[in-house]
C-alpha cells in the first residue's frame, strides 16, 4: 500500500492519538517498574503535558519525579530542568515551593542543569514559555487555576519545545476537562504514595501502590 507522503507527515503529529497499534512515543523510565508498567510507552512521555493531582502540595508529589529528573539533568546534552513555583493562595498558603538544593543533589539531579523561575502573578504564562522555548528538558509548575484554552496552549507549546511539561494541581481538578495526554491522582500510602490513573492514552486504568524505597528514596517522613 503506498501513503501519501503529506498524510505521513499528518499522522507522525504528536497531537494525533492512533490507540495502542500506533508506534510508541519516546518515553522516560520513571523509576518505578509497577508504573512503567501501566503508561503507555512504559514511562513519562518526553513531550508534552501531564497532570499530577494531589490533596494539598507538598506532601510528596516531587517524589515521583526524581528518578526521571536524575536521569533527564545528568545526560550529556541536558538541557534546563526548571521549576514554577507559583503564587500563594488558599490551597496552599506557604507558597512558593522553592526547591532545596541540598535534597535535590541527595536525590541524584544535576544542581547546574536546575532553574528556578519566580514568576509571581504570571507564572501560568512563564510556564508556558519555558516549554516553548526548546531551552528545557522538562518544566513544572504548582498551583495554577487554568482554563481550558490556556491548558490547549501548555500542550502545544510542550510539542512545540519538546519538553515534558508537568502540572501540579489540586485533586478537585479531577473533574474538570484536559487535553493532557496524561492525568493522574497521588494520595498518600503507608510506605509512599497510591497512583490512581484517570487519563492515560493507550495505557492502563486503575490505582497503583508505590513505596519510596523502590526507586532509593527515603520512606516519608524520614
Amino acid at each position: 500500500m503506498v501513503v501519501d507522503p503529506q498524510l505521513a507527515r499528518l499522522l507522525e503529529h504528536p497531537a494525533i492519538w492512533r490507540g495502542r497499534s500506533a508506534a510508541r512515543a519516546e518515553v522516560l523510565p520513571t523509576g518505578f517498574a509497577a508504573l512503567d508498567e501501566s503508561l503507555p510507552g512504559k514511562g513519562w512521555p518526553r513531550t508534552g503535558l501531564i497532570e499530577i493531582l494531589v490533596s494539598r502540595f507538598g506532601s510528596g508529589e516531587t517524589y515521583l519525579l526524581f528518578p526521571a529528573l536524575a536521569a533527564l539533568t545528568r545526560r550529556p546534552a541536558a538541557r534546563w530542568c526548571v521549576w514554577v513555583p507559583g503564587e500563594r493562595h488558599d490551597f496552599y498558603p506557604a507558597y512558593p515551593l522553592v526547591p532545596f538544593a541540598p535534597a535535590l543533589a541527595a536525590h541524584g539531579l544535576a544542581l547546574e542543569r536546575v532553574l528556578v523561575v519566580r514568576a509571581r502573578q504570571q507564572a501560568l504564562w512563564a510556564f508556558e514559555q519555558t516549554l516553548g522555548s526548546g531551552a528545557c528538558d522538562v518544566a513544572m509548575a504548582w498551583g495554577q487555576r487554568p482554563r481550558l484554552r490556556e491548558l490547549r496552549r501548555l500542550q502545544l507549546a510542550a510539542e512545540r519545545g519538546r519538553a515534558l511539561g508537568v502540572l501540579f494541581r489540586p485533586r478537585r481538578a479531577a473533574r474538570e476537562a484536559s487535553p493532557a495526554a496524561l492525568r493522574v491522582v497521588l494520595e498518600p500510602a503507608a510506605e509512599g504514595v497510591r497512583v490512581t490513573l484517570l487519563k492515560s492514552r493507550g495505557g492502563a486504568r486503575g490505582s497503583i501502590e508505590l513505596a519510596w524505597q523502590m526507586a532509593g528514596l527515603p520512606a516519608a517522613g524520614s
